[in-house]
Parts: structure tokens; sequence; C-alpha cells
């Protein structure tokens, strides 16, 4: 089953919190650094906003954030779900093979996942 928009599949926030929790996947916040001051960020999550991951994101390019570990799957959120589907789609493009978009902030939150300031 795919997610919003073609933008991944779709996987389950508490099969997300589970696996960041055993370090088994990447979790990408794709907000802006604005909207995570106000609110905080999952714990375990990477935050490359929407706007730059072609940059962030290119294992190839010189601006890769090497916090993202490219032999595991990535999980992106965002707000609501529509802006980790575009990134979802932006990772695909750069070879990325196994992601999913699990919604936003709030479904992490209701699923257990821990959000951290």
């Amino acid at each position: 089953m795919f997610g919003f928009m073609t933008g991944g599949a779709k996987m389950d926030p508490r099969d997300a919190v589970a696996k960041v929790n055993a370090g088994e996947i990447n979790l990408i916040d794709v907000r802006d650094h604005g909207e995570v001051q106000m609110t905080g960020k999952a714990k375990g999550a990477v935050v490359v906003p929407l706007s730059v991951m072609p940059f962030q994101c290119d294992p190839k390019g010189p601006d890769f954030n090497t916090e993202i570990d490219t032999s595991k799957p990535v999980a992106l959120y965002c707000a609501s779900g529509a802006r980790s589907a575009q990134g979802a789609q932006v990772l695909k493009r750069l070879g990325f093979e196994d992601v999913y978009n699990i919604g936003g902030l709030g479904h992490w939150h209701q699923a257990g996942g821990e959000i951290t300031r």
C-alpha cells in the first residue's frame, strides 16, 4: 500500500518507533528548523528540511548529511504527511530504495514515540 501521493510506502508509526529504537531505520524530519524549534522532534530523527533534501540526502554530493546511514531504510515525517511524501519522492530519485512515510509528528507521538526539544 502506498502513502500519500505515491510518496513512499506507508509505515505504521508504531513500527517506525520500534525500528528507530532498535537502530534499524533512519528517521528524517522534513520540516523547517523553525517548526522543529516550536514543537520538538521525534527522538532519533535527523532534521533535513524538504527544501535542502536534494543536497543533504545525496550520498554522492558534498553536502551529504553523514547522520544518514545509507545501508538502512528511511522513514520520513513532517507535520501532516504531505511534505514527507514529497521527501520520499526526492529520496527515490536519489537512489534510496526502502523509503517510508509515517505521516506527521503527531502520528509518531500517538504511537508512543518520544519527542525531544
